[in-house]
């Protein structure tokens, strides 16, 4: 079979997804790049220099765990090597969404904490999500410095870039940016109003063994 046509239902679902982040706000038609894991050889990722708001399957490009290209008419996105750093550090993630929704990413230029403990939801979901340090988007830097983080959290924010989530399928992977975004604006708008009632340190321990 021609390696164009393979995986097509899984290509469409990862081509669906960033529809859907695109659709939702969380990120710009140039920005943001999903993957999705098949096997211990075979990744899905999006291309780069396409619309994201218009993605389908046939664009959705196909590369071995070390890079290698297996549709060479299309572009991988420039963020591969940050994926598959990730998955080759990291055996139980099997989808990473990376994005820069605007009020999350904010808190990556302002260096502040979003607080996950307004609600049981977020705290639930997202946990304590791990800030990395600036690298260049694209470089080999920024792969190393992901791929190393991803051992310490599920959910990155890079500084002065975006966000990055990961899971063990595509729908949990982009939850955690939906929330994320969600818990950002929530953080920002406690702080407006000077008026807040976090979850106390019982409670998070309570959702700590529930879910996490």
């Amino acid at each position: 079979m021609n390696i164009s046509k393979k995986y097509k239902a899984e290509r469409k679902e990862v081509a669906r997804f960033m529809r859907r982040l695109y659709n939702r706000g969380l990120t710009t038609t140039s920005g943001g790049n999903i993957s999705l894991r098949l096997s211990d050889e075979i990744i899905l990722i999006t291309p780069s220099a396409t619309d994201k708001g218009r993605m389908r399957w046939k664009e959705v490009g196909i590369v071995t765990i070390f890079g290698e290209n297996l549709t060479p008419d299309l572009r991988p996105s420039m963020e591969t090597e940050m994926h598959l750093s990730i998955y080759r550090k990291k055996i139980d993630v099997f989808a990473i969404v990376h994005a820069h929704p605007v009020f999350a990413s904010l808190f990556t230029a302002i260096k502040t904490k979003i607080n996950t403990n307004l609600t049981a939801e977020a705290r639930a979901i997202l946990g304590d999500p791990l800030f990395v340090k600036y690298a260049l988007m694209g470089s080999s830097a920024l792969a190393e410095v992901a791929s190393d983080n991803i051992m310490r959290s599920d959910i990155l924010l890079l500084e002065n870039h975006g966000i990055l989530t990961t899971a063990t399928n595509l729908l949990q992977a982009f939850d955690k940016i939906e929330v994320l975004e969600n818990a950002a604006k929530m953080t920002l708008l406690a702080e407006m109003t000077g008026r807040k009632s976090p979850l106390d340190r019982t409670q998070i321990l309570e959702l700590e063994r529930l879910f996490r």
